[in-house]
């Protein structure tokens, strides 16, 4: 499954959240860097890693030192940006991480 097979997945799933995401969210001041999906009102975002087995872009060294940089800038910026592999995206646990990011849950014992 493509990462954008994984993000229509994923923004079907989050029909069941309290608030829909921002898809696509520009959230540096310079860069044009963007969040696949975000909820600004509570600085929680989401990456879906579709590339991670599959030898994509986040797989390889430059990919992932860009996602690194770009990570740690929203970090910078107050954003709570949740990362999530395929896996996580069909069994539903990156909707329950999500979720529990967004009800303000600090501590998760079991989401997957």
């Amino acid at each position: 499954m493509s990462k954008s097979e994984l993000e229509l997945l994923f923004k079907e799933q989050a029909k069941s959240l309290p608030t829909y995401p921002l898809l696509e969210y520009p959230f540096h001041p310079t860069r044009r860097w963007r969040l696949d999906f975000a909820w600004p009102e509570s600085m929680v975002a989401l990456e879906i890693e579709g590339g991670v087995f599959s030898g994509g872009r986040h797989g390889r060294p430059v990919g992932i030192a860009g996602d690194i940089e770009k990570g740690n800038a929203a970090a910078l910026l107050g954003w709570r940006v949740l990362r999530a592999t395929g896996t996580m995206v069909r069994s539903g646990a990156a909707l329950r991480l999500v979720g529990a990011a967004l009800r303000g849950v600090q501590i998760v014992e079991e989401l997957s």
